[in-house]
């Protein structure tokens, strides 16, 4: 069994308050969740307005398709919403026994 692991922190420079962080944050999980069937979660930075951090996770059999798979969800942020501008991803493929 394989792992990918994805954190990725978002910019929301046009984000005003909590309420229009949470829109754009509960629109992108849902799209991220149907599209990829993946898990993700705001994971870090609930308190701050324009900065929004998500941990993503994706089980396959194979190294490369996980990371295919996160690959493609980055790709699919950064060119899906463009209110939000990638500031960092880190990524990690683990192969558990």
């Amino acid at each position: 069994m394989v792992i990918g692991v994805c954190r990725v922190t978002l910019h929301l420079p046009a984000s005003h308050s909590l309420k229009d962080k949470r829109q754009v944050v509960r629109s992108l999980l849902e799209r991220l969740r149907n599209r990829f069937n993946i898990a993700v979660a705001e994971v870090d930075d609930q308190d701050r307005w324009q900065i929004v951090t998500l941990g993503l996770v994706c089980v396959s059999n194979s190294a490369v398709v996980a990371d295919e798979v996160l690959t493609h969800v980055q790709e699919y942020i950064e060119h899906v919403r463009l209110d939000a501008m990638v500031t960092e991803v880190t990524r990690e493929v683990t192969h558990i026994l």
